[in-house]
């Protein structure tokens, strides 16, 4: 009787560990109708992001590290990457509340 008990209570803490809350994102994430960004690669100092609608955007930059290095609104579809060296990064887009995340190769 005693093992019993002493199995129950060894085992308590694992059975107890596995049940943690876990929550899931309902939420749609509304994406950008027709988005297009070209050049990609990028060999020169600009790129172009046109949209559906081709509204004012709000423009971030990512480096493989997560680090911002670059934030810029731009209300054309010209986005100057010349302050970038070469490398891989995450360009996001945000126009009208909709988002558009998408890998950026600058050569």
């Amino acid at each position: 009787m005693r093992k019993l008990y002493f199995i129950l209570i060894m085992a308590l803490p694992l059975f107890s560990f596995g049940q943690e809350l876990v929550t899931v994102n309902t939420q749609q994430t509304q994406e950008l109708e027709g988005f297009k960004m070209y050049p990609n690669p990028a060999y020169g100092e600009e790129v172009y992001i046109t949209t559906e609608t081709n509204g004012s955007k709000q423009i971030k930059i990512f480096d493989v590290f997560g680090d911002v290095v670059l934030t810029e609104r731009i209300s054309t579809n010209t986005l100057n990457i010349s302050r970038l060296v070469p490398g891989v990064y995450v360009l996001q887009v945000t126009e009208r509340e909709k988002t558009m995340t998408r890998k950026l190769v600058v050569k």
